[in-house]
């Protein structure tokens, strides 16, 4: 008699949760919630399926404690992501308090010459996006900056958005401090400084095209030059921050413990803590205008740090762009993604502790038998999961589950998963309209999405990358061959 380890689900029936997960997901995103789809109906979507895949589970013949410890089980390989993105959005407001993210831009726009806007805006949106660990903040923040002298320029907005968004995810995939890096490293279990490494190999031909792309347009594009905004914009940087190149010592500081291999929750409170450090030190005048008059100023000095680093930040300038620059969400702006981290694993462990993982893998991978088919599989697995069901999260937990088992048993290192999935799913997302970063972005700049993705270089390049790599057998890590069985 079988045992419930030895139970294979037929594919028809572990294919039943995944369609009722696909089906409300869509409807959810496009015509109901949309953009605002992870502020929890996506969550609750993501329980509601997992909870349908316990009942097929169950008839199947597997018992609750076994799915109730694979949902256990699986939750736990992202505690570490989870605290890692709380540090984050810490990290994220300690250092707008301090002036260090404000430098950054402040010293990326001095460096803007019409003829290379496109190429700086790539670049420095990169420099950002690697700082923060977002390249939805960064887009939000010197994206929104950038793209109104894009426009000043004559640039067309499509090829401005493209250029923003590029570096944007560039920078993001290649920061230990980004969440979709540390999940995908989570999911395909490895170490969080390997997957980055890994990443290199892709990633840095891949923003070298993306450049010289961007510098071969703007050599050849004529543009009205007018820096009145940006003069305007520099000049009330300077009046509401004290700006110097001393504040970058935090984050090469940060970067230089992330060389030296300093694990990623001590790096990451380091830098929040010398981020609070500065704000007390070199932003007074500003921590003064925060204040609330007639309170103690060492209590409001704590009150001011502490807000910014949990509720988030918002600081007051007359530049009504510059005040939409200067904000942050804290820590408690990770929260809705912790939610979602958590449903989605819920979805997971379910799926995995009832074998129907391994169901649809045995499918895929009657197809798949050659390491190349492997890698290539879950790339467009990852790409059809952000078109079907609309969200970059899921385009790496999902394929990630369902693949980590294949990887070990053929002997590829589980960074050949990490990058697979965001090569494929995180970069890819960012083009489809009713996805939830096609759908933000496309907010957040106001233009359309389709408008932008054509223009997304290095996003566009990514998934070409990765397969083109896996073909080549170019950094194509092996491993001593394991069985799941």
């Amino acid at each position: 008699m079988n045992t419930e380890k030895e139970l294979i689900p037929a594919f028809y029936k572990a294919m039943i949760p995944v369609v009722i997960l696909v089906t409300l997901l869509s409807i959810d995103v496009i015509f109901i919630y949309k953009d605002s789809a992870t502020d929890g109906s996506i969550q609750l979507i993501l329980i509601f399926s997992a909870a349908i895949a316990a009942v097929i589970g169950i008839n199947e013949g597997f018992s609750w404690e076994k799915i109730e410890t694979g949902i256990v089980k699986s939750i736990s390989t992202t505690t570490q992501a989870i605290i890692i993105l709380l540090l984050i959005g810490a990290l994220a407001g300690a250092w707008m308090l301090s002036g260090i993210v404000p430098a950054m831009i402040y010293y990326g726009l001095k460096l803007l010459n019409p003829a290379f806007f496109l190429f700086a805006a790539c670049v420095i949106c990169s420099l950002v996006s690697v700082s923060t660990g977002s390249s939805w903040s960064t887009v939000a923040t010197v994206g929104i900056a950038l793209f109104a002298v894009g426009k000043t320029l004559g640039y067309h907005e499509g090829l401005i958005a493209g250029a923003i968004i590029s570096g944007a995810y560039f920078g993001d995939k290649v920061s230990p401090l980004s969440e979709t890096t540390n999940m995908a490293a989570a999911v395909a279990e490895t170490d969080l400084f390997t997957h980055v490494k890994y990443m290199l190999w892709t990633n840095i031909p891949n923003i070298f095209i993306t450049l010289m792309i961007y510098l071969a347009i703007g050599w050849n594009f004529d543009v009205a030059v007018d820096m009145t905004d940006i003069e305007g914009l520099l000049v009330d940087l300077q009046s509401t921050f004290y700006i110097s190149p001393i504040l970058f010592v935090v984050p090469a500081l940060v970067i230089l413990l992330i060389v030296k291999k300093t694990p990623a929750i001590p790096a990451l409170m380091i830098g929040t803590i010398l981020g609070a450090v500065c704000a007390i030190v070199f932003q007074q005048n500003l921590m003064a205008l925060l204040s609330e008059k007639g309170v103690n100023i060492y209590a409001e000095y704590y009150r001011i740090i502490v807000d910014a680093m949990t509720v988030g930040i918002n600081i007051p300038t007359e530049n009504t762009l510059l005040d939409g620059l200067l904000s942050s969400s804290g820590m408690s702006g990770m929260l809705s993604t912790v939610w979602l981290i958590i449903a989605a694993m819920m979805f997971g462990g379910t799926m995995e502790a009832c074998n129907f993982l391994k169901s649809i893998t045995i499918k895929i991978l009657k197809w798949a038998k050659t390491d190349t088919s492997l890698i290539t599989a879950t790339v467009f697995s990852s790409i059809s999961t952000n078109i079907i069901a609309s969200d970059q999260y899921l385009s790496i937990l999902i394929p990630g589950r369902m693949y980590v088992d294949a990887y070990k048993e053929r002997g590829l290192a589980p960074e050949n998963l990490s990058r697979s999935l965001e090569d494929g799913g995180t970069v890819t997302s960012v083009l489809v309209p009713w996805n939830t970063c096609g759908a933000y972005q496309s907010s957040v700049l106001g233009i359309p999405t389709l408008a932008f993705a054509p223009y997304c270089f290095y996003n566009i390049i990514s998934p070409i990358m990765s397969i083109t790599y896996s073909a080549l057998k170019i950094k194509i890590k092996k491993t001593p061959k394991t069985s799941s069985i």
